[in-house]
């Protein structure tokens, strides 16, 4: 194989499979990028077995073929180069590729092709078209309420549900949960009611990929997914298994209802939880007419309130969250104003945005009994 391509290029492609090899792994292969060069351009394809990565970006390839190479040090490599071209040359015997530079110059070793893991292949479905614009911010809302410990593997991702008019996606990881429904483009085509749950790393990969404001091409197989963003397709194996009722979990009787500002409520849940219980992360919601306080306190480091100005006229009341279960749906609504809904101290409260079109952001919490 013998292949120039600019440096741009190929650090830009090259950086979007740094999260999907393993850094450590009992197959040594799983840390290599394979390379497929021909015609005028060449191919990436990397995996760890859940999650696989399939890019191409322009080449003047001089002698096709492919290679294996440990996908980190080439992507360090390339990155450290000067702006202009870089040349990819196989040595004899297919053990090792020059990859250089104006003076630099370098060698590599690669691994056998054939013991690169096949990938699956879409079975020609229907495809269904999703906004990447509104597929990333249903991601940004929810991964953050994904499991990532626990032995009810069907937690450790995201249900998405895939409608003719609308779109959902739900995580839970059995204290919280976040539920985002979009309204889907009737114009736009696409195959009617699917349904999966999509990996915590499929997400994560899903949200480097959508950096610019083009169509996602769906299709469900029978064991994995794929996504086609561009130039790029991100095959996700399925997780298997029943995801909860999470219908059932949304409350239906939340009679109290209170708006805050957002920056002061982030703000003030921030430095109230510095003095928290560093294990319970627990800070109090002392309501009462015309007033929130944030409270915390532990025995280590002493305690901590702030009042909070609202439109309440209800009966008194006190209710514990979790700091940085309430932080984590500040940080990714953007609006001016939140509310929070809520029955009595040890009902599931709930919080949305207020005032935004487009989507229905729905985050219930679990209070806490400290």
């Amino acid at each position: 194989m013998e292949l120039v391509a600019r440096k741009a290029d190929l650090v830009r492609e090259l950086q979007f499979f740094q999260q999907i090899v393993e850094r450590k792994n009992t197959i040594p292969i799983l840390a290599n990028v394979l390379i497929e060069a021909s015609g005028n351009e060449l191919t990436l394809l990397a995996t760890d077995l859940e999650v696989a990565l399939r890019s191409r970006c322009e080449a003047a390839v001089d002698n096709p073929g492919s290679v294996t190479l440990p996908a980190k040090k080439l992507y360090e490599v390339v990155r450290a180069l000067p702006d202009g071209d870089v040349k990819l040359e196989s040595e004899k015997g297919g053990t090792a590729v020059k990859v250089s530079a104006e003076r630099f110059e370098s060698r590599m070793p690669t691994l056998p092709r054939e013991d690169f893991p096949s990938l699956p292949e879409s079975g020609g479905a229907a495809k269904s078209t999703i906004k990447g614009t509104v597929l990333r911010e249903m991601v940004a809302k929810t991964q953050f309420a994904i499991t990532g410990e626990d032995t009810r593997y069907y937690l450790n991702g995201a249900l998405f549900v895939l409608r003719a008019d609308s779109m959902t996606l739900v995580a839970t990881d059995g204290h919280r949960l976040a539920l985002v429904n979009a309204v889907r483009d009737p114009a736009v085509k696409g195959a009617e009611d699917v349904k999966a749950i999509l990996p915590r790393k499929t997400l994560s990969e899903l949200s480097r990929l959508m950096t610019e404001d083009i169509d996602v091409h769906y299709e469900r197989g029978e064991n994995h997914l794929f996504f086609e963003i561009g130039p790029r397709l991100l095959i996700s194996r399925m997780i298997d298994g029943q995801f909860p009722a999470y219908e059932k979990v949304i409350p239906k009787a939340n009679d109290k209802r209170i708006e805050f500002e957002r920056d002061r409520l982030t703000s003030a849940v921030r430095r109230v939880a510095i003095l928290s219980n560093e294990r319970s992360r627990a800070v109090k919601f002392v309501i009462d007419k015309g007033k929130v306080e944030v409270t915390s306190s532990s025995p280590e480091f002493g305690e901590a309130r702030e009042p909070l100005t609202v439109d309440f006229n209800g009966p008194p009341l006190t209710i514990c969250f979790n700091a940085q279960y309430v932080q984590d749906f500040l940080s990714v609504v953007e609006c001016d104003v939140v509310a929070l809904e809520l029955k009595d101290d040890v009902s599931q409260a709930v919080m949305k945005p207020v005032g935004v079109e487009g989507y229905d952001y729905t985050y219930v919490i679990m209070p806490m009994r400290v």
